[in-house]
């Protein structure tokens, strides 16, 4: 790619690189396969915030530094935030850190999770995910919602969160992005699904090798951003609200209230609200 680069700036846990006309924004937690804590969730929402205002940017990749893109919600490393409050940015719930069971999950997660996800399905700008290695849960949710997604051959996802009695990711997008036979083995199994694999089913747009990912990615991009900004925003928006139209967002939100009726099953009858599989547990489990 031939675009000017412009200068970097590496503020933890996320990177915001522009090359030209492209955002490139990197979740940088490799030693925790980026696990999305908050302060990780909200660098992406300034971010993205700023990939929107730059009137030089058209087009916007996500990428995971290191060996995976991401491994989901952080729910055991040592920099573990969920306790901690945030400004909020998404909704108007209140603040879930002073508060005690549903009063703070469904507040913490209606705006950290299925609220910041709507949203930046929303950025009037293309979106490309450039995935490789682990996208397992919560990274599901950051794939999704880019408009497009470019995988490594060695990518692999999966959503393996009903060994917790819940029934998938807070942005429950699986009967959209695959056939809804496929959503229920992905879910029921907790199965990894190839790059080849969520190509054919159409989750995936390219699968590439991943010494090429990098550059494929930005050839796409590249490419996206020879369009017209109006006419791709416009185009995006055709297209979303055509899924909303088929059910996707008020789908979501049932799909929610039944992920925290789990976290409140599992409250009453196992160890915590994750039902006991905390983060060595899930990996036993082969998640």
């Amino acid at each position: 790619m031939s675009a000017a680069r412009t200068t970097s700036i590496s503020t933890e846990p996320v990177r915001y690189e522009r090359l030209g006309p492209v955002a490139v924004v990197t979740m940088d937690r490799p030693d925790y396969r980026n696990a999305q804590n908050s302060a990780m969730t909200y660098a992406l929402d300034r971010a993205f915030y700023r990939a929107a205002d730059d009137s030089e940017v058209k087009v916007v990749v996500l990428a995971g530094a290191g060996k995976h893109f991401s491994a989901g919600h952080d729910i055991g490393t040592p920099e573990r935030d969920a306790h901690l409050p945030f400004e909020r940015r998404a909704g108007l719930w209140w603040d879930h850190s002073d508060k005690e069971g549903a009063e703070s999950r469904f507040a913490r997660e209606s705006e950290v999770y299925l609220g910041m996800c709507r949203r930046w399905r929303e950025l009037p700008k293309p979106m490309v995910a450039s995935v490789q290695g682990a996208c397992v849960a919560g990274g599901l949710m950051l794939a999704w919602v880019c408009d497009l997604i470019v995988a490594s051959e060695d990518a692999f996802f999966a959503d393996p969160v009903v060994r917790m009695g819940i029934p998938g990711v807070e942005y429950f997008a699986h009967p959209w992005v695959m056939p809804p036979r496929i959503a229920k083995e992905f879910l029921y199994t907790g199965d990894r699904m190839s790059a080849r694999r969520a190509y054919e089913v159409g989750m995936v747009n390219r699968v590439v090798p991943r010494e090429e990912l990098t550059d494929r990615t930005m050839e796409l991009a590249a490419r996206i951003a020879e369009m017209p900004r109006m006419g791709l925003a416009l185009a995006k928006r055709a297209v979303n609200q055509a899924e909303d139209l088929q059910g996707m967002h008020t789908g979501m939100d049932s799909v929610f209230g039944l992920h925290h009726l789990a976290h409140a099953h599992n409250a009453e009858t196992a160890p915590d609200a994750l039902g006991g599989m905390d983060i060595r547990a899930m990996k036993e489990a082969g998640a």
